[in-house]
């Protein structure tokens, strides 16, 4: 069986990243390591408190041999549009999350609206990854 541990966010400035979804979103640190034998490659990754076993790892777009220049520059250009991919994290009261978020400064694409699932609103991160709030009803 299957179970999902870690999910991707690819991010502009790791560091950046990091103060976002922790001092904003109130997520927490799981991971910071730099591996110096791979060019100093660093595994960050953060997690909603109360919910260990799922992670997000906070990923700097690699370049060659990784990745070679021009997919590492188209990467960038679709993460800065917010059109690679995103989270939907889940609350009990979006209005509430939603006030106290702006309240820290986070930066609403849509507010708190009424879905046939739910209650929604949407922001973005730092590096302009897509991020949706969901009630679900």
């Amino acid at each position: 069986m299957l179970q999902l541990r870690h999910v991707n966010q690819w991010v502009r400035d790791q560091d950046e990243a990091l103060a976002f979804y922790t001092e904003k979103l109130g997520l927490e640190l799981r991971a910071d390591v730099t591996v110096p034998e791979m060019g100093n490659f660093r595994w960050l990754t953060v997690g909603p408190i109360g919910q260990p076993d799922v992670a997000v790892v906070l990923m700097e777009i690699p370049g060659p041999p990784v990745l070679d220049d021009d997919t590492s520059a188209k990467l960038t250009e679709l993460m800065s549009k917010g059109a690679t991919g995103g989270l939907f994290f889940e609350t009990a009261d979006c209005q509430a999350t939603y006030e106290e978020l702006k309240g820290k400064g986070v930066e609403f694409t849509d507010e708190p609206m009424e879905r046939p699932y739910g209650v929604d609103a949407g922001f973005r991160d730092p590096s302009g990854n897509q991020i949706r709030m969901i009630q679900a009803q």
